[in-house]
């Protein structure tokens, strides 16, 4: 029987569909642990999960703790779903880079308050950082030989720690096949269903491009039908100055490409980005999830409050990708975070890389794919940003100042000044950033 550990603040909000994907889905019993220190939510845990093993009849446990110890103890495969105070401490940035209102020297870098690039993203690497590290030193322990499948953000920075410290880890970011330019959006833009394209998707987390598209059942290249509506501004000015410059389209929400670029003329960043569910919605789970614990899974109000709560889960699917790595499955599953390895044969192999997972009996099938050079080129320097970022959240001081001067999201500004604002933000944030 496989052994799962569950560990992150965001792990109650993913619960009910990782419960799902595993036990009816995929029909694997399994021995499940879940880290949660808050008493009330872990009774909740603990009574909603036994309510829906029950209602699945194929064996398994589950046991809900406040000891990471034995959340960890023996798991095949840990799910990690954190984003430690992302929210407050985001704000605390903004507030921080919002520069002097009496001095009209001194604006302010507010377009660089970013959950993923820029100053922004590098002091969220560095707080997430801390918390992949301190999971890292007690997997070491517990669990040494455990597959990782990440959701922490920002996923090809926390990836590239938990791949550092020897652990075989995969990731799964916002997908590119929904949003403002999501696969979904563009084929409705054809008249298609999304089923009926088949499409070529990759590039960095948050930072994907549109490859190929071709129509399933007749081959019809749509490309060129895509690209001449970025081209008359249809898919949004950034798309239509994006395709200008690399030759590409972007797939996904284009806000999440636009953080790891300098400031756009016509992209502001959020000053309010969701980081995790709205209080309504936590509301909402909570109330669900105790009327299928008091209820039953099998009671008429207990399954339609079950219908409830799947309607409202977000689209990554974590135990599909599990599931498919530990039973050594022979499938396709799209924009999965890991090392290239040779996908993307001009990023390095040790690049952070977001594209379809094809796997032949649980062995990665290596399929080249092929970028523009011009997007390579910027691709490659968001690449090392990344990686220098995740270098710098385990302490290495060298990695924070390369990082600085190579982030292409601060081109044109004064580095020297940024790196003297980072270190401020370093001290601002001191009770968690410890290492450097």
């Amino acid at each position: 029987m496989l052994n799962f550990a569950f560990i992150g603040q965001d792990i109650p909000t993913l619960f009910p569909t990782l419960l799902t994907d595993l036990l009816f889905v995929g029909r694997e019993p399994a021995c499940l642990r879940v880290e949660e220190r808050n008493q009330a939510m872990a009774d909740l845990l603990q009574g909603y999960g036994d309510a829906i093993l029950k209602k699945a009849g194929i064996g398994g446990s589950l046991n809900v703790t406040g000891d990471r110890a034995e959340a960890l103890e023996g798991a095949d495969c840990v799910i990690y779903a954190g984003d430690p105070f992302a929210a407050s401490r985001f704000f605390q940035d903004r507030s921080a880079l919002g520069g002097d209102e009496e001095d009209e020297n001194d604006p302010g870098l507010t377009d660089q308050a970013r959950v993923n690039g820029g100053i922004g993203g590098l002091m969220h690497t560095l707080r997430a950082g801390e918390y992949v590290l301190q999971l890292c030193d007690k997997m070491d322990s517990c669990c040494p030989g455990a597959l990782i499948i990440n959701l922490g953000q920002p996923v090809a920075r926390t990836t590239e720690l938990f791949e550092s410290r020897g652990y075989r880890c995969c990731g799964l970011g916002r997908t590119p096949l929904r949003g403002t330019n999501g696969l979904d959006t563009l084929a409705k833009r054809l008249r298609l269903k999304e089923a009926d394209v088949e499409a070529e998707i990759a590039g960095l987390p948050g930072f994907a491009f549109l490859l190929s598209a071709k129509e399933a059942e007749s081959g019809r290249d749509l490309l060129p039908q895509l690209k001449q509506a970025a081209e008359s501004g249809e898919l949004g000015s950034l798309a239509k100055r994006w395709l200008s410059w690399w030759d590409a389209l972007p797939a996904g929400d284009v806000t999440d490409h636009a953080e790891f670029l300098p400031a756009q003329p016509d992209f502001i960043p959020d000053e309010h980005p969701e980081f995790g569910e709205t209080v309504e919605k936590r509301k909402d789970r909570i109330l669900y999830m105790n009327t299928v614990r008091d209820q039953g899974a099998d009671a008429r109000e207990g399954a339609m409050a079950q219908l409830l709560l799947l309607s409202k889960a977000p689209p990554v699917r974590p135990m599909r990708l599990a599931l498919a790595l530990l039973r050594n499955e022979t499938c396709t599953l799209p924009a999965v975070t890991r090392k290239n390895g040779g996908v993307l044969p001009q990023l390095s192999g040790e690049a952070v890389i977001e594209a379809a997972l094809t796997l032949d009996n649980g062995k990665p099938v290596t399929d080249p794919l092929y970028l523009p050079a011009a997007l390579a080129d910027i691709m490659t320097e968001v690449d090392m940003t990344n990686r220098l970022a995740a270098r710098a959240a385990a302490g290495d001081r060298s990695a924070l100042r390369a990082c600085i001067e190579t982030d292409p999201a601060l081109d044109g500004l004064d580095r020297i000044y940024c790196q003297e604002l980072v270190d401020r933000l370093i001290e601002l944030h001191n009770d968690i950033i410890e290492r450097l």
